[in-house]
């Protein structure tokens, strides 16, 4: 039996992750009678189709549309693609390029059996998951060969609007010193139902997420990881309504990390809760196979609630989100479980508070590669002030041994910092790591302490809130506003319509092929 520092008690921990994984196995059983357009998109990409047609629209889309306005897509987009494979002779991509021009109606084909849709698509399968799995071995190389810095990860943002800006930028920030160099999208892109094509330069708030666009920032941190001697990790964001589309972009150009959360989209972006689940299936499915560390949002809660009181939304969140990772095939150690350092700083001994927060979730995850966020809500006005914030959340981060520490800093507000700010954060967070580095293991709690008491009150209140989700259904409890303070309609919100029921002859092989094979 695990022991805890803080005197948790294990066995309400698992009756906690028991009621969790009942509520995820039956949010399972819904999405796996579904499909969206994203996940026939995703599947189309994942056959080797790409490019755009005449009007710039991405050919999985094209493809995707046409299934979609004859009403066939519950068939899935593999089961037309290899019958159209199989009369035409012709690959998936020219058969999209085909569609496109209006001289192929795939929906007309003969249709074929079983089998002999599986033989046709077999070679393309194995190619697509080799191209895969090459990544994949390009990374663990790099790891075997020049090594990668210590965790906690130091992760830092950049965000011009410019890949080729944010490739100074980013080369820059690996040269003082961070681990992971996150790359924000462009202010709107988790509402776009397409993924843009090509390198980009003109992003608001953050650059566009498109494959050329991986492919660039990939081929520059490798450049840099080279010259440094550690491998520089990337990571860019497969939420919104193209989150598997994103995933697959991602596997193929080699991303490190990826924020991956329905539930994020669901209570921030508006995004109908049915679709998002859905796509977060087939996105985590990916991104497992691809070795990809996945991030969670719950730090986003504590933006709209009180982080005392809700506390518990983010434990509880924590848990429905590992074992819907879980079901996807997704390894604990590449669950990036979000949490973070969101308390008012001028509350009484909110340190203490944090840092038995920060340390239940360590003791509860204690495999997962979690995510810490800095204490930006309140970190407005007094900068200096904030630098001191910084340096207590880097404190419990080595503390309680944290896998990912997004760094704050004075200018992080505008997402670009300066970067005499950037150095000022990196060399915080490495002057506080070293000097701290064991004090995890030198330190002990209280019995009947402050932070003992408070691991048993948002455990319990984790508890109580799991039980109640579990009668309403995550569905229901969602449209009750229970994460964050923000209701939901169960069916409404964006990309509604992109949702459908599987078909009696809908193929999906990339499931249980990608599922715990690496």
């Amino acid at each position: 039996m695990q022991k805890s520092k803080l005197g948790l008690d294990f066995e309400k921990v698992e009756y906690a992750r028991g009621l969790a994984k009942g509520i995820a196995e039956d949010v399972q059983a819904f999405v796996e009678q579904y499909t969206t357009v994203a996940v026939e998109r995703t599947l189309c990409r994942l056959m080797g189709i790409d490019g755009v047609d005449d009007n710039e629209v991405p050919l999985p889309n094209v493809v995707v549309e046409a299934l979609k306005d004859k009403g066939v897509l519950s068939e899935g987009a593999l089961f037309f693609i290899a019958n159209a494979m199989i009369q035409t002779g012709l690959n998936p991509q020219q058969i999209a390029e085909k569609v496109a021009a209006d001289e192929l109606d795939i929906t007309k084909v003969v249709t074929r059996d079983p089998k002999q849709i599986a033989d046709a698509l077999q070679p393309v399968i194995d190619e697509s998951m080799a191209r895969i799995r090459a990544r994949r071995a390009r990374r663990e190389h790099y790891l075997e060969t020049i090594g990668e810095g210590p965790k906690p990860y130091l992760y830092i943002i950049v965000a011009t609007g410019n890949i080729y800006e944010d490739v100074v930028q980013a080369q820059a920030g690996a040269r003082q010193g961070a681990d992971v160099i996150a790359v924000i999208r462009t202010t709107g892109q988790s509402l776009l139902d397409y993924v843009p094509y090509g390198a980009t330069t003109e992003g608001f708030g953050g650059t566009f997420a498109t494959q050329e666009n991986f492919r660039i920032m990939r081929k520059a941190l490798d450049e840099v990881g080279e010259e440094q001697g550690r491998y520089i990790r990337l990571c860019n964001y497969c939420s919104g309504l193209c989150m598997p589309e994103i995933a697959i972009m991602g596997a193929f150009e080699g991303l490190d990390v990826m924020l991956n959360d329905a539930l994020y989209g669901i209570l921030f972006r508006d995004i109908n809760m049915q679709r998002t689940l859905v796509d977060q299936y087939m996105s985590r499915i990916i991104n497992g196979f691809a070795g990809v560390i996945i991030n969670t949002g719950e730090d986003n809660y504590l933006t709209t609630a009180d982080a005392v009181e809700a506390a518990h939304t983010v434990l509880a969140s924590d848990l429905i989100n590992e074992q819907l990772a879980l079901m996807a095939g997704l390894p604990e150690e590449q669950m990036g479980l979000g949490h973070a350092f969101e308390m008012d700083p001028m509350l009484e001994n909110g340190f203490l508070l944090e840092l038995a927060q920060a340390q239940m979730t360590r003791e509860i995850f204690p495999k997962a590669t979690l995510k810490y966020m800095p204490p930006t809500k309140f970190m407005t006005g007094n900068i200096f002030r904030g630098h001191i914030q910084d340096a207590l959340f880097n404190m419990i981060g080595i503390w309680t041994h944290q896998g990912i520490q997004l760094l704050g800093m004075p200018t992080e507000a505008i997402h670009t910092p300066f970067m005499s700010d950037r150095y000022l954060s990196i060399e915080n967070a490495k002057y506080i790591f070293n000097n701290m580095k064991s004090i995890g293991e030198e330190m002990e709690f209280v019995e009947g302490g402050i932070c003992r008491n408070r691991v048993k009150e948002v455990l319990g209140n984790t508890i109580k809130l799991l039980e109640d989700i579990t009668k309403e259904g995550l569905f229901t409890a969602l449209e009750k506003g229970i994460f964050g303070d923000v209701k939901r309609p169960k069916n409404g919100g964006k990309g509604l319509e992109g949702v459908t029921m599987k078909g009696e002859n809908y193929y999906n092989p990339f499931v249980e092929l990608m599922k715990g094979k690496r």
